[in-house]
């Protein structure tokens, strides 16, 4: 796959030509000090895709003279060089959403759980300090940069009535094989569910429906039983995804009434340790490995905070820990003290995501501390470095080590603060 299939310069940013027939009072004509973008400030997109227990393969930095997002360290044959990402780039979007004025540590999160597809829209080096130089408003550039009207795809789980189903009808388009659109009935399942008469339809379950008949797309929605979840995209959304050379993926969307969420608990360590086992377990036909809370005791802590047997254990402290060793998350667990907050899902609900192809940390955006606030502070060195087992730990918090894990990480953490291997 070569960069120039997935890496797309947007178009050139609209200017206002003012006729001078309508007057100084057309409500059309915005007057601004801002100077005007000059014509070279093009953002880039860059599609990048791994598989499983591969990195995206570049470092993600906070600049220290100019401030944003900088990648560094492109790795060769990586999918951030086939994606079109150079060294110096500044990041403005991930996934469509503007992280200018976002904490690092948040938008390290976002990245690490975006599941294998990542999108990009970044400036290069040069064009970035042309841009601070004439005072360009980054935010406005990055819109500018998507020709037109952006609705985002929306994700929407839709629960069927007993007596009036899912409210919607599937319409094939005639000539087009797998291009469906979706007419909805007044106040049903899934008009309540986010979905309008008009969507195209891009996923439904998980599954692509270019790949399925009018038939076999039936059978995908009895499969599902008492829901569907789908994703949808209106017209005009579609039509810029098309210029822009996008794939529609459930990493762009906005989600609608999904069954599953993460939850997060506060356990203060009681007399016997905060009362549960942590294991690690390989899914079933896969080598997965994945951090499961058992053995839950009735009356400790951690059933006080809600924590049931079988939950997957997705962060510490709001650090996501899906890919960490099991001795480097009990050595979290241990010097966060008497308190630690951890963030969990259901095996169902693990097992939703894993379909939709992203983390469930993915539209969990917020972390709550102990305290209840938002954590907005920078990924420390401490809790980037820990890569070695602590030999002396014990048993007494509850938290038991067992078995070895797979050293094979998608994402690894340098040890200098604000900076990140992707």
């Amino acid at each position: 796959m070569s960069s120039s299939t997935v890496c797309q310069d947007a178009m050139e940013i609209p200017r206002f030509t003012f006729n001078p027939k309508e007057g100084i009072d057309n409500p059309a004509l915005v007057i601004s000090d801002d100077p005007v973008p000059d014509r070279s400030l093009v953002p880039r997109l860059c599609q990048l895709k791994r598989i499983e227990e591969q990195g995206f393969g570049f470092l993600l930095q906070v600049d220290q003279d100019y401030g944003g997002l900088e990648v560094r360290c492109v790795q060769p044959w990586t999918p951030a060089e086939y994606g079109g990402l150079r060294d110096g780039d500044r990041v403005l979007e991930v996934n469509e959403e503007y992280v200018g004025d976002k904490d690092f540590s948040k938008v390290v999160r976002r990245i690490q759980s975006c599941g294998l597809h990542l999108f990009l829209l970044v400036l290069g080096s040069e064009e970035y300090e042309q841009a601070l130089s004439l005072c360009v408003d980054l935010r406005t550039l990055a819109q500018a940069s998507k020709r037109g009207i952006w609705s985002r795809p929306r994700l929407c789980h839709i629960s069927r009535d007993p007596e009036l189903g899912l409210g919607m009808s599937v319409v094939l388009v005639e000539g087009h094989r797998g291009h469906f659109v979706l007419r909805t009935v007044s106040d049903g399942q899934a008009e309540k569910a986010g979905v309008r008469t008009g969507d195209r339809l891009i996923q439904i379950n998980g599954v692509q429906t270019t790949t399925l008949t009018h038939s076999s797309l039936s059978r995908t929605v009895k499969r599902g039983g008492d829901s569907v979840t789908v994703l949808v995209i209106d017209s005009e959304g579609e039509a810029c995804c098309v210029r822009r050379k996008m794939v529609i993926l459930p990493v762009l969307c906005e989600p609608s009434s999904l069954p599953h969420h993460a939850k997060t608990m506060r356990l203060r360590k009681g007399s016997d340790g905060y009362g549960f086992l942590l294991r690690q377990e390989r899914l079933a036909g896969s080598r997965r490995i994945v951090h499961i809370l058992r053995e839950v005791d009735a009356g400790s802590p951690a059933e006080g905070a809600g924590m049931e047997d079988g939950d997957l254990l997705l962060a510490v402290n709001g650090e996501a820990v899906e890919s960490a060793e099991h001795e480097d998350i009990v050595r979290k667990i241990r010097r966060s003290g008497d308190k630690v907050v951890l963030t969990s899902i259901s095996s169902p609900g693990r097992e939703f995501y894993r379909q939709l192809g992203v983390s469930p940390l993915f539209f969990h955006d917020e972390f709550i501390n102990w305290d209840n606030t938002l954590q907005t502070g920078p990924v420390s060195a401490e809790s980037q470095t820990e890569t070695v087992a602590d030999p002396g730990l014990e048993t007494g918090s509850g938290v038991h080590l067992r078995c070895a894990f797979d050293p094979t990480l998608p994402t690894q953490i340098s040890g200098m603060t604000g900076e990140v291997f992707l």
